[in-house]
């Protein structure tokens, strides 16, 4: 791969979720991160597709949710992604583990792992999320909530977790997409991109049971890439290399391609650009239903299906 087309870190991560109001509740109130979308998953428009991040929804602060009601438990294992980071100051994790308590959150840790300090926690849905120190993080957290002061808010995404039952394979893709071996402890290894942050991607190995995309499991992980023609040279770099690469989709927010590494994780790369502002002034974001130009004519229809949600900032 060139070293043109080195991946920039995570862009998002997107899980599916059961409850959309009970969603929205967990990740706006106690994580305190900011609601920047409310849109509709566009190939199943009676379902809500949310987005979650810094105040400007930027680039590797995003957890995204299609939250569908009365869906399934999934079940974690080889083949998925297993644990989703996001980075917070060094000195909040105390904070962090004090509040989370005090809400009721069952949080395991803070445990040392790979030298970084964890609290590890569950989502209503029994999403694995970590909370990691992260001395060198300097992003803003959102502190728009007025439930999270700003010196302890989430920076963004940190890492992911994949689970494989041969890692072998993902470490070659991940090698051959540009990521650099950054070390190992027993059975995970640490590959980074290239970026300032939100650069890691944990690879776990020898994981015994498929594990079962569902309620409370990440449906895929997103890369940066900067623009289209940067994305398209990946599409035939990628094409070139032997793998089932989507044609560009039109996501409205950025565009993307998808196609799935060697153990059954779904990848995708995704531009930077053009924002969630496009179709909304950033002090608004959030806070209505926006639908792409395709699916406006059938506003009233969707709308009708769609269970009402409020934004608890």
């Amino acid at each position: 791969m060139s070293t043109e087309l080195t991946p920039h870190g995570l862009h998002h991560v997107t899980a599916v979720a059961g409850d959309p109001q009970r969603n929205v509740d967990f990740y706006v109130t106690v994580l305190g991160l900011r609601l920047v979308k409310r849109t509709v998953n566009f190939d199943a428009p009676q379902v809500y597709h949310v987005y979650y991040g810094d105040g400007g929804g930027n680039p590797a602060t995003l957890l995204t949710f299609f939250p569908w009601p009365d869906v399934r438990p999934g079940r974690t294992g080889a083949g998925l992604t297993t644990a989703t980071s996001f980075a917070v100051p060094p000195e909040s994790l105390g904070w962090w583990q004090g509040r989370l308590t005090g809400l009721g959150v069952p949080v395991d840790g803070p445990v040392t792992r790979d030298d970084e300090e964890v609290l590890t926690l569950r989502d209503p849905d029994g999403l694995v999320v970590e909370l990691v120190a992260a001395p060198g993080d300097h992003r803003s957290g959102w502190d728009g909530s007025g439930h999270v002061p700003a010196e302890h808010a989430v920076r963004g995404l940190h890492a992911v977790t994949l689970s494989e039952a041969d890692a072998e394979p993902t470490h070659r893709m991940l090698a051959e997409l540009g990521m650099s071996h950054a070390g190992g402890d027993g059975p995970r290894s640490r590959f980074r991109a290239d970026g300032p942050a939100a650069t890691a991607v944990d690879v776990l190995d020898g994981v015994d049971g498929r594990g079962l995309q569902a309620g409370g499991t990440v449906h895929h992980i997103a890369f940066r890439v900067p623009d289209g023609e940067t994305q398209q040279r990946w599409r035939d770099e990628l094409v070139a290399r032997g793998l089932e690469v989507t044609e560009i989709l039109d996501r409205r927010y950025f565009t993307s391609i998808y196609f799935r590494e060697p153990g059954g994780v779904l990848f995708e790369l995704a531009t930077d650009g053009p924002g969630f502002t496009v179709d909304e002034p950033l002090l608004e974001l959030g806070r209505s239903l926006r639908l792409p130009p395709w699916l406006e004519p059938d506003r009233a229809s969707i709308e009708a299906n769609l269970p009402a949600l409020t934004a608890g900032d």
